[in-house]
């Protein structure tokens, strides 16, 4: 299995105008259900998947990182078919790059840094109810989508949100690779509004620096591929590997 690490130039401005004439705003802001769009309309349906848009602060250009089957050059032919003037306004095909990542790179007990940028939820698969802070009412169904911190401190668990968020990490990356949790940390953590066949949802948008060791070679490459946890195909879960971790 190969795969291939791809790099590709984002216009801010020009990507906003986009979805403003598509009426993806018209939704909600969220700028990954935008790439979702235009990356699918652009490549094909999961193509370029998973990926994470790189934004410097203040700054009118990201570059967009992502995981595909096919090198740049077969990118750029496929893209180059369909593209409108507004695509390549936001994107700029000449400008795509990509880089192998072969499967056989991997072995057990490889130590890999990576930063991941993550959305930590669970499905209830039963009713929860509790109380924020303020003592507000919060009652949530089954089947619901709930901030993995959020549902075990209902529960009454006294957790802290690094450790139940490398928690939830820790069990997505087997069986491909094991946790170094010496060596990893919540970078950053914010609340983000995400929307969903139409719909405003409120959760965690998480960044993690950390090492993992591979322990299933197979597994690890086709955890790479598919990227960790859910809102994949909208910009969390793409694993960006790095040198490894310094112990905390």
């Amino acid at each position: 299995m190969s795969l291939h690490l791809v790099e590709l130039p984002v216009d801010l401005r020009q990507l906003h105008l986009w979805a403003g004439a598509r009426q993806v705003w018209g939704r909600g802001s969220d700028e990954g259900l935008t790439l979702h769009h235009l990356l699918g309309e652009v490549f094909g349906p999961g193509v370029l998947q998973p990926f994470r848009l790189m934004v410097a602060p203040g700054a009118r250009q990201g570059t967009l990182l992502a995981y595909a089957d096919h090198d740049a050059d077969a990118l750029r032919q496929s893209a180059e078919i369909s593209q409108t003037p507004s695509d390549a306004a936001a994107i700029r095909l000449d400008r795509l790059r990509s880089i192998p990542r072969p499967g056989t790179a991997w072995r057990p007990g490889q130590r890999i840094g990576f930063d991941l940028r993550m959305r930590p939820v669970v499905r209830l698969a039963s009713p929860l109810s509790g109380q924020t802070k303020d003592g507000q009412p919060l009652i949530f169904r089954k089947g619901a989508e709930v901030d993995a911190f959020l549902a075990r401190a209902l529960r009454g668990e006294e957790v802290t949100r690094e450790a139940v968020y490398l928690d939830w990490l820790a069990a997505r990356l087997l069986p491909g690779a094991e946790l170094e949790r010496e060596t990893s940390r919540l970078a950053s953590f914010r609340r983000e509004i995400a929307v969903r066949d139409g719909r405003r949802i409120e959760g965690p948008d998480v960044t993690v620096l950390g090492t993992l060791t591979v322990t299933d070679a197979a597994a690890f490459a086709r955890l790479l591929a598919s990227g960790v946890g859910r809102h994949r195909s909208y910009g969390y879960g793409m694993l960006l590997l790095r040198p490894p971790q310094r112990p905390r």
